[in-house]
């Protein structure tokens, strides 16, 4: 990995994800550069490319959620620090593994980078799919009842990642076949389901209400 990236992306846009929701926080960015690398090794692709399209995959939440994956790639090719360590044919794969990483796209990832960004970015535990699905509801859904809440997350859950649903998987050497299987067990079984939507619902409530006490504190 070139340092000089590396130092740069810490600096300048990993800080970038600190301001998004929960789901999309540093940790999440950390864990698909991770993952991305970790995938990385199994094909003949450039690490740092993966690595800077990883780290940027998410930044154009900074926009919208709707359309942010083609913010990401609008970021990547006016981002003229990038120019220091790729060449514009390089940046131009790195834009597209960025806007092609979104779960709901209509169209397959156009090279291997963005196939293996968004593999990476799927990162299918069921815990972790079924909390950040509570965190993004919460967050953009602030009037809706915990019962409301309950709804709109079976309703996802068989959206996206139900036998059927829009979620493809395209990276044979991630882990994320089996969490899918485990996943699609626990949304086939409603008591398994709301058990851990629950668990989600009172360990995020919690976690707001100690941000908004120490808020408080601060003010």
């Amino acid at each position: 990995m070139n340092k000089f990236l590396t130092e740069y992306v810490e600096r300048e846009i990993l800080p970038k994800y600190d301001n998004f929701d929960a789901g999309h926080r540093r940790d999440h960015a950390l864990a698909v550069i991770a993952e991305a690398l970790r995938l990385a090794a199994f094909y003949p692709v450039d690490a740092d490319m993966v690595y800077a399209a990883a780290a940027y995959h998410d930044t154009g939440l900074r926009a919208d959620r709707k359309t942010h994956h083609i913010e990401s790639g609008r970021i990547i090719r006016a981002d003229g620090n990038l120019r220091q360590w790729f060449s514009e044919a390089q940046i131009e794969q790195i834009a597209q593994a960025a806007e092609d990483h979104r779960a709901s796209s209509d169209h397959e990832p156009r090279s291997i980078y963005g196939k293996i960004i968004a593999e990476a970015d799927r990162q299918i535990v069921p815990e972790t799919v079924i909390r950040r699905t509570v965190q993004y509801g919460l967050a953009h859904y602030p009037t809706l009842n915990k019962e409301e809440h309950w709804a709109r997350t079976c309703e996802h859950m068989a959206e996206k990642y139900d036998v059927g649903g829009y979620l493809q998987l395209w990276v044979p050497e991630s882990r994320n076949a089996d969490g899918l299987a485990r996943l699609r067990e626990i949304i086939h079984d409603k008591q398994r389901l709301r058990a851990c939507f629950d668990a989600a619902y009172a360990e995020c409530i919690g976690q707001k209400e100690v941000a908004r006490k120490n808020s408080g504190k601060e003010s």
